[in-house]
C-alpha cells in the first residue's frame, strides 16, 4: 500500500514539474517572438505607408524580387520560399533545426517582397522567424531534439498568434498544421502558453489587431444547412485550385534553366502587368479587398483567381512571404463571388470563405473554426464548423502545405498509407477492393507499370 502511494505521489510529482518547464519555456518562447513579431510588423507596416505614397510603387517590383532571390541564394538558401511550409519540413526531416541566419533574410526579403507589391502573407516569415529563433534557443541551453521539436512548433503557434491576433486559433494552428488527420496533444500546453503570451507582448508593444464581430441569424433550417455544405464544397475546390496553381507555377519556375535572380526579374514583370491590367489592389497585402469584402461584399466576382494567379508568380518567381493572408483575401472573396451566385448575402459567406479555405488549403478545420469565433464571434460558431470541415473533406489529400504528413483517411473507400508526406503521395484505383489506395510515388509507378505490363 506504501508503494501505491509512494508512486502515485512520484506520478503527481514528475507530470507538475514537467508542467512547470513547459509553462516557463513557452512563455519565454512566446516572449521572444511576440517581441520579434512587432519589430518585424512594425518595419512592415512602415514600408508600406512609404511605398504606398507613390501612386505606381510597384514599378520596382523586378528589382526587389531580383534582390530578394540574390539574397537568399548568396546568404541563406533555407530562407527560401512560404515560411511555415519550411518550418513543417524542418520539424519532420531536421529535429526542428533551423539556423539563425533566417532571421534577418527572411525579415529583409519579406518585407521587400510585400513593401513593393509581392502577392504573399506576413504570418509565414513570422513563424520562421519564431520557430529559428526557437530553434537556437534550444541549441543555447542544449535541449534534446524532442525538446527542440516541441519548442519550434510552439514558434510556430505564437508566429500564427501574434500576426492575427488569434491565440486560441494560433496555438491549435501549431499542432494541428504538422499532419493531416491528428493532432499533438502533448504540445498543446506549451502551444497555448507561447501564444497567449507572444499574443499579448506584440499587444503591449503597440500593434493593433482588427476584428470584425458580426450577428449570424439564431434560426438553423434545412435551407441553411444545405447553403453550408454547398459553400464548403465550393471552398474546397478553390483551395484545390490554389494548391495546384501553386504547384504549377513552382514547376515551371524549375524548368526556367536561368540564373535565380533573373527569374525574379520575369516574375515582377507579370505582376506589374496584373496590376495594370486589372488593379494594384491584388498585389501585396491586399487588405483592404479584404475589409471590403468582409464589410460591405463590394468586390469584382473574379478577384480571387486574380489573387491565386499573383500568390503563385510571386512565391515561385523569388518572393518571400506567407500564403495565410492571401488564402484570406482569396477565401472571403470567393465567399463574395458565391454569395452572388445564389443570391446571398455577400458578407456572411466572405466571413464562411475566409475561414474555410484555410482549413481547405492547409488542412487545419479545427483552427479555422476557433479562428471564425476570434475574428467574427461566437455566433459563427455552428454554421463555420460546417463549412470548414466541408472543405477540409473536398481538398482530399492535397495540402498547401506539402511537407505535412498523412496520419488519417477523409473517406472509408480511400486507404492511406499513413507517415508520408502529402507531396510524396498519389492515388491508385485498386480494382480487387474497388478502394483507392494513397500510396508513395514509387510504390504508385510499380503498381501503374504491373497492370500495363499484365494488359500488354
Amino acid at each position: 500500500m506504501q508503494k501505491k502511494h509512494w508512486l502515485a505521489l512520484t506520478e503527481e510529482s514528475v507530470i507538475f514539474l514537467s508542467i512547470f518547464k513547459w509553462v516557463l519555456l513557452s512563455a519565454l518562447i512566446g516572449g521572444i517572438i511576440g517581441l520579434a513579431t512587432a519589430v518585424f510588423l512594425k518595419l512592415l507596416h512602415f514600408a508600406l505607408d512609404y511605398t504606398g505614397q507613390f501612386e505606381n510603387y510597384f514599378l520596382l517590383l523586378p528589382v526587389a524580387l531580383f534582390f530578394c532571390s540574390l539574397i537568399i541564394k548568396y546568404v541563406s538558401p533555407d530562407s527560401a520560399g512560404h515560411g511555415t511550409e519550411k518550418v513543417i519540413w524542418a520539424v519532420h526531416k531536421r529535429a526542428g533545426y533551423l539556423r539563425l541566419r533566417v532571421v534577418p533574410v527572411k525579415l529583409i526579403t519579406t518585407i521587400l517582397t510585400i513593401a513593393f507589391g509581392g502577392s504573399a502573407g506576413k504570418e509565414g516569415p513570422c513563424a520562421q522567424i519564431g520557430a529559428s529563433l526557437a530553434s537556437s534557443f534550444s541549441d543555447l541551453f542544449s535541449f534534446t531534439k524532442q525538446e527542440r521539436k516541441k519548442l519550434v512548433i510552439c514558434g510556430i503557434s505564437a508566429g500564427f498568434a501574434s500576426v492575427f491576433g488569434t491565440p486560441i486559433a494560433g496555438a491549435i494552428f501549431g499542432v494541428e498544421v504538422l499532419f493531416v488527420g491528428s493532432l499533438l496533444y502533448d504540445i498543446l500546453l506549451p502551444s497555448f502558453v507561447a501564444g497567449m503570451v507572444s499574443y499579448q507582448v506584440t499587444s503591449w508593444l503597440g500593434v493593433e489587431y482588427k476584428y470584425l464581430p458580426m450577428e449570424f441569424p439564431d434560426m438553423f433550417n434545412p435551407y441553411i444547412f444545405l447553403e453550408l455544405v454547398v459553400a464548403g464544397v465550393f471552398f474546397g475546390l478553390v483551395a484545390v485550385l490554389f494548391i495546384e496553381f501553386m504547384k504549377y507555377s513552382d514547376t515551371l519556375s524549375k524548368k526556367l534553366k536561368i540564373w535565380e535572380p533573373f527569374k525574379g526579374v520575369i516574375g515582377g514583370f507579370i505582376l506589374i502587368g496584373v496590376a495594370f491590367t486589372f488593379s494594384p489592389d491584388y498585389l501585396n497585402l491586399g487588405l483592404g479587398t479584404i475589409e471590403a469584402a468582409l464589410t460591405t461584399g463590394n468586390v469584382m466576382w473574379y478577384a480571387f483567381l486574380i489573387k491565386i494567379f499573383a500568390t503563385g508568380v510571386t512565391l515561385a518567381f523569388c518572393g518571400s512571404g506567407g500564403i495565410l493572408t492571401p488564402i484570406f483575401f482569396i477565401g472571403s472573396t470567393a465567399g463574395v463571388a458565391f454569395a452572388k451566385m445564389f443570391a446571398l448575402d455577400p458578407v456572411f459567406f466572405a466571413a464562411f470563405g475566409f475561414v474555410a479555405l484555410l482549413a481547405g488549403a492547409a488542412n487545419t478545420p479545427i483552427a479555422a473554426s476557433i479562428l471564425a469565433v476570434e475574428m467574427f464571434g461566437s455566433s459563427i460558431a455552428p454554421f463555420a464548423t460546417i463549412v470548414c470541415v466541408v472543405s477540409f473533406l473536398m481538398t482530399g489529400f492535397r495540402s498547401a502545405y506539402p511537407s505535412q504528413i498523412l496520419a488519417a483517411s477523409k473517406a472509408p473507400s480511400i486507404v492511406v498509407k499513413t507517415g508520408q508526406e502529402v507531396d510524396c503521395s498519389e492515388p491508385h484505383f485498386e480494382y480487387r477492393t474497388r478502394k483507392i489506395l494513397v500510396t508513395g510515388r514509387n510504390v504508385t509507378r510499380k503498381l501503374s507499370k504491373a497492370l500495363r505490363h499484365h494488359l500488354w
